[in-house]
């Protein structure tokens, strides 16, 4: 999965997260988490923070950290990736 890179999350609000991948390439996103998104998602079984770090992992196994946009709301995943949604549903179960 992504053994080869660092996720670190930091809370600057209760909606917008910092997100550094450190990897190759060191980049930076701005990620907006609506508690609605949010307990789509989630239902309220895992943090937004475990949130964040599942669909990075997701992220980066479809993409290079380069590639992954700067700053977005999270559910923007899903136009890019219309599985998404389902994905991360699996991977938080594990």
């Amino acid at each position: 999965m992504v053994a080869d890179n660092k996720i670190n999350i930091k809370k600057n609000s209760d909606d917008e997260f910092h997100i550094t991948i450190n990897s190759k390439s060191v980049t930076t996103h701005l990620v907006n988490v609506s508690d609605e998104v949010y307990q789509y998602l989630t239902n309220g079984k895992i943090t937004k923070e475990k949130l964040l770090y599942l669909s990075f992992e997701f992220l980066l196994d479809n993409e290079s950290n380069t590639s992954i946009l700067a700053s977005f709301k999270l559910m923007k995943i899903n136009d890019y990736f219309p599985e998404y949604v389902e994905e991360i549903k699996k991977r938080m179960n594990y």
